[in-house]
């Protein structure tokens, strides 16, 4: 049997300064493209984000931070950190990657969709 890395995913999972139900939505599907995206790389990830959420409210500044703090001690255990960036590093990313540089865990950054280079949006060619 092949073994399967452990993988701690960070996606954004707040909603921006501003939060709101249409960016939380956003971020939950997003993340779980993440997820999908790691098993089909062969990898079990974990999202502590999505998970903790369920149970602790990220309103409450003590358990986001207990939430938070939970993921990153199982990421202890993990064998990557991959970061998930098409829709921008968010201040609990941020954490979770000097977590990974920290405790010297490769850092893999990743993207869901195909990146489009600026020229392409501009229509600078």
């Amino acid at each position: 049997m092949v073994e399967k890395k452990l993988v701690i995913i960070e996606s954004p999972y707040k909603g921006g300064d501003n939060g709101g139900a249409e960016y939380l939505d956003k971020n939950v599907e997003y993340a779980k493209a993440c997820m999908r995206d790691s098993f089909k790389r062969g990898e079990y990830p974990f999202l502590s984000h999505l998970l903790y959420t369920q149970v602790l409210d990220d309103k409450i500044p003590e358990e986001r931070t207990l939430g938070i703090d939970a993921g990153l001690t199982w990421g202890k255990n993990a064998e990557i950190t991959a970061v998930y960036q098409d829709l921008g590093i968010s201040k609990g990313m941020e954490k979770g990657i000097e977590r990974a540089v920290r405790e010297g865990r490769p850092i893999e950054y990743r993207w869901l969709y195909k990146k489009v280079e600026e020229e392409e949006i501009s229509g600078v060619r």
